[in-house]
């Protein structure tokens, strides 16, 4: 699999069929290997490594969108269970754009968490979410989560 610009992190991974499965220390199972998935753990372990804590870190997290079934691929709750920090992962390959942010900006339209995160494991933007002004704030750094 592809390096990322996240930190390494040892990860299980078995065959079954022939496809590489990963182990997801979130959902307690292995999950098949795609380009997003590699990414997505990658973030998860990142997360983890800044103190946010995994017991509030969930994963493709089913939400409803102009009557269509999504999946946000990682919502980090607060201490209070209450959405904090959404995170859209794209394989490497996809590039960070206005796009991939308006997705997230839907998502966050039902979710209402005050950050967004964007990455592809290359680049990584985070932001910011004033709802009552409706602005969108770039920000430089992981939001820090709460203590």
């Amino acid at each position: 699999m592809e390096n990322l610009n996240l930190p390494a992190f040892e990860y299980k991974i078995k065959k079954q069929e022939n496809k590489p499965f990963i182990w997801d220390e979130i959902r307690k199972k292995h999950v098949l290997i795609t380009p997003e998935e590699w990414v997505r753990q990658h973030f998860i372990h990142f997360l983890i490594g800044n103190n946010y804590p995994k017991t509030l870190i969930s994963v493709e997290t089913g939400l409803k969108y102009n009557q269509l079934q999504k999946r946000s691929d990682i919502l980090v709750l607060d201490r209070f269970g209450e959405p904090f920090f959404l995170i859209e992962c794209k394989a490497p390959k996809i590039k960070i754009d206005q796009k991939v942010l308006n997705q997230a900006i839907f998502y966050n339209q039902v979710i209402k968490a005050p950050f967004v995160g964007l990455t592809n494991g290359l680049q990584h933007f985070f932001c910011g979410i004033n709802f009552e002004s409706g602005k969108v704030e770039v920000m430089k750094d992981l939001p820090i989560f709460p203590a």
